[in-house]
């Protein structure tokens, strides 16, 4: 079957399900497979549970009813069809990526745009080579905007993504020492993102920068729009930093935005969706109320009020560079009482002992307030200050927390996802 006639029946379901627990009737199921699942072994229970047809790869399963479709790759499938469909809507995508805030940013931008537009934008960080179609193909001829978020840890899979979504607006929010252990180095890290801003040149298409990121500048000085809040950058100096304690205030046009993100790192995130929305003509208050009406969710820069306690629970995802901007946000904050639990950075290969390190050694300079590092790498830092506990697991911690009241503190919890520090929670 041509991707053609595929459109035409995806046009007549109820929409494209990967997983038979969330079949919808009418829908069209696609039998992806991975290294420890087969998709194709679903395709009679998709069937059973109301499956308009089923996308397989695997001819055992095939049926002569017309039920099924059988093609050479059923992810291959899914992607040419989502981009055969992103290109009948005829609809402008924005597309992000970046090493951290890219998701953050990506609601900023989509809360702006959705008060002037009709906005289709990625479901949480459903972002890579399945995610991607997925969020096009949720997509209709109600959708004014459509914005993507693209995640990567090796190289050449940003230009992929690409290739399926076709954008014609593109922002990268930083290159920081994320995935090293994919991308190889800071150098692999910045080429792989790069890819975003090599397809957009290459198909004579729009992007937005940071003119305030030199490797951002050094990269794309020549080419296209940009923004910044540096002096130097008269276009946009008007965005200004009012406030970061904890929360942030930005103020332009004579508007102040209180958002409920805490953070100097979060300022650069709001200024791309002021940017962003200015480009698209969201008048100033509009752009104002979605950024203030925004709320952090999801680990991410989550403020939580427990008791005499104030939480600062960002444990979504972790890196050396977004650890490094969390610590010294955190820094700078008037709380009195500060206590930081810091658990291990995943994948980042041969440099995740000196990583690891470098963060210990921060938190040594500057005593920031008590702190606890968690995780077999960060159990093996070298510290030398009474107000740093080493635990090798979180069971460790659990027991010294059972023992230990924590009262009237402002708490920073940071980590990459496979800790689960967010359990720290209901520790306290």
């Amino acid at each position: 079957m041509n991707i053609q006639t595929l459109h035409e029946h995806f046009l007549k379901s109820t929409g494209i399900c990967t997983d038979t627990r969330e079949i919808e009737k009418g829908s069209i199921f696609v039998a992806l497979k991975g290294e420890n699942f087969n998709g194709n072994k679903f395709t009679q229970e998709a069937l059973d549970k109301g499956a308009y047809k089923v996308i397989i790869d695997e001819i055992t399963y095939h049926k002569n009813t017309g039920e099924t479709i059988l093609c050479k790759s059923a992810l291959s499938y899914l992607q040419q069809l989502a981009t055969f469909h992103r290109n009948s809507l005829k609809i402008p995508i924005i597309a992000l990526t970046g090493s951290n805030g890219k998701t953050t940013t990506k609601e900023l931008i989509h809360a702006v745009l959705s008060k002037k537009y009709n906005t289709t934008a990625t479901k949480g960080n459903l972002n890579n080579h399945i995610g991607v179609p997925l969020t096009l193909l949720r997509m209709n001829k109600e959708t004014e905007i459509g914005i993507v978020e693209m995640g990567a840890n090796h190289l050449k899979e940003i230009a992929k993504l690409c290739e399926i979504a076709q954008p014609d607006y593109g922002y990268i929010t930083n290159f920081g020492k994320a995935h090293l252990e994919g991308f190889g180095s800071l150098d692999g890290v910045v080429k792989g993102k790069s890819e975003l801003y090599k397809h957009l040149i290459q198909n004579g298409k729009y992007l937005f920068m940071n003119a305030d990121d030199p490797k951002q500048k050094q990269i794309l000085d020549p080419y296209n729009k940009k923004f910044g809040f540096s002096e130097s950058n008269q276009e946009f100096s008007n965005i200004k930093l009012k406030a970061c304690d904890p929360y942030v205030k930005a103020s332009f046009n004579n508007v102040t935005i209180a958002s409920k993100l805490i953070g100097k790192y979060n300022f650069t995130n709001i200024c791309a969706a002021i940017i962003i929305g200015q480009y698209f003509e969201v008048t100033s208050e509009d752009i104002k109320k979605g950024i203030e009406e925004y709320t952090p969710r999801n680990n991410r820069s989550q403020v939580i009020e427990k008791d005499s306690n104030k939480i600062i629970l960002d444990a979504y995802n972790a890196n050396p560079t977004s650890m490094l901007a969390a610590l010294e946000s955190f820094k700078t904050t008037s709380d009195k009482n500060k206590i930081v639990f810091l658990g291990d950075m995943f994948e980042l290969g041969d440099s995740a002992a000196l990583e690891h390190q470098i963060i210990a050694d921060y938190i040594t300079k500057y005593s920031i307030g008590n702190a606890f590092l968690i995780g077999e790498n960060f159990s093996k830092t070298k510290v030398q200050n009474k107000s740093i506990t080493k635990v090798e697991s979180f069971d460790k911690l659990k027991k010294i927390l059972e023992d230990k009241k924590i009262t009237s503190s402002t708490i920073l919890i940071k980590a990459s996802r496979g800790m689960a520090l967010e359990r720290i929670v209901g520790l306290l």
